[in-house]
């Protein structure tokens, strides 16, 4: 019965995508086991260690084996792993060849190889999707680089920029976890057969060889070292996972605050029903950036948790290897729904423009107060223009009225720009977007 919203019939797609839950699935997580178990026999037969025939027919029951998954599990219970209920299942189906089944391997070997092959179906997914939502953000900044709306600090209106650069922003993180992704792949993705303390000491001479062609069996890298200890790669993914979620957790937030009413400036892809309420006809919640946000939360723990899991003791750890069984599915599941909200309500994103302009007017020109100061600066002196702009601000403040009608009553604004056209030129969003546009190229790569 279902548990969590990680399996929930409810939930479960809303925090993961089907996806990256059969990679991460029982049936996957054993079919890796015996895939590394099978790697090794071949490996083992290469070097001379096991009879070719004995490796074949590992190989074959690995393949062909029906597991006793209740039988597994009970055991598993017992020994506080399931590599060793495992063999014994596998060494049944292989017949005379079982007795080669794990040879010179450890526990810790075998599931950590299992978990790195985890990783790497997992990455592949994450890096397609990456790739795809770059595309979508591409598109989206392309079509809006010069969508003027009002840039804020401080949850203050601040300057004008344009839609596209803000998308832009979003699109350059993107581009860089692109990068990380594959940059940390020979990082993280080693082989691990050590034997039991991590010297090799089971299998002697040649085993730096043995180990060498069990990882290029696998497609993985080879080791310099033992890592039964040393976390940092498996702690470098979800690390990496964090990083990809706290960027879309980033963008779900700016998209969030822009749907509220009183900004009313973008609206989340209509999909009948979606994000309504019960008692109330006219909402459309954002559910996708909540969904987002909640992911960028829940990983971020799940990284805490990484860094804490990397304190082993010793060559082999008591405990702090377990909560890598909890965290390292859980990140990808959450990112892959992460992943999967940002490509949909991103591909939909509606954009009101309208509302963007009338935004930038709330302040009646003093968004562009700086841009008054900065054309008058050459003639007044910066600090003589900023005392003379700053005193016209207080007045459209304190007494309302527009800005362009205030400094055009104050002389020396008007000999300094030229005239009280040239005031209003300079008092309009539109014409104070310095290089938002340029930037939004440069990332685009144009």
């Amino acid at each position: 019965m279902a548990s969590t919203v990680f399996d929930s019939t409810l939930f479960r797609d809303m925090f993961g995508t089907a996806e990256m839950r059969a990679v991460f699935s029982d049936e996957a997580l054993v079919g890796r086991y015996l895939e590394a178990e099978a790697a090794l026999a071949r490996a083992q037969a290469r070097a001379g260690v096991v009879p070719k025939d004995a490796a074949a027919a590992i190989d074959a029951a690995s393949r062909s084996i029906k597991l006793d998954f209740d039988k597994l599990r009970h055991e598993t219970e017992i020994v506080g792993y399931p590599i060793l209920p495992l063999v014994h299942q596998l060494s049944e189906a292989a017949g005379e060849a079982g007795r080669y089944v794990h040879w010179g391997a450890t526990t810790q070997d075998i599931m950590d190889t299992a978990n790195v092959l985890q990783i790497r179906a997992a990455l592949d997914i994450v890096a397609r999707d990456l790739r795809e939502l770059r595309a979508i953000l591409a598109n989206l900044a392309r079509r809006h680089r010069d969508t003027p709306m009002a840039g804020r600090t401080h949850l203050q209106q601040a300057l004008p920029v344009t839609f596209g650069y803000k998308v832009a922003i979003w699109l350059s993180s993107i581009d860089r976890h692109i990068e990380r992704v594959d940059q940390a792949r020979p990082r993280i993705l080693l082989g691990e057969f050590s034997g039991a303390a991590g010297t090799l000491a089971s299998v002697g001479d040649g085993g730096l060889e043995m180990q060498r062609l069990f990882c290029e069996e696998l497609g993985l890298n080879q080791p310099p070292i033992t890592w039964h200890v040393a976390r940092d790669g498996i702690a470098e993914a979800v690390t990496l996972l964090g990083l990809i979620t706290g960027t879309l957790g980033k963008i779900a937030t700016d998209v969030m605050l822009m749907c509220a009413t009183e900004f009313g400036e973008l609206s989340e892809p209509f999909v009948h029903g979606r994000g309504a309420s019960s008692t109330m006809p006219q909402k459309r919640n954002p559910i996708s950036s909540e969904l987002m946000l909640a992911a960028a939360k829940a990983v971020r723990q799940h990284v805490a948790t990484m860094l804490d899991g990397m304190i082993h003791d010793f060559e082999r750890a008591t405990g702090p290897w377990h909560l890598e069984w909890v965290s390292l599915p859980e990140s990808f599941l959450l990112t892959a729904s992460s992943l999967a909200n940002a490509k949909f309500m991103l591909a939909g994103l509606v954009v009101h423009e309208d509302r963007m302009r009338a935004n930038l007017g709330l302040t009646h020109g003093l968004i562009v107060a700086e841009a008054v100061m900065m054309a008058a600066a050459p003639k007044l002196g910066r600090q003589h223009a900023h005392d003379v702009v700053y005193d016209a601000c207080r007045k459209a403040i304190e007494g309302g009225g527009d800005l362009a009608d205030i400094l055009s009553g104050v002389p020396e604004i008007v000999a300094a720009l030229g005239g009280a056209d040239a005031i209003r030129r300079h008092c309009d969003p539109a014409n104070y977007l310095g290089l938002s546009g340029q930037m939004v190229d440069r990332v685009l790569g144009g």
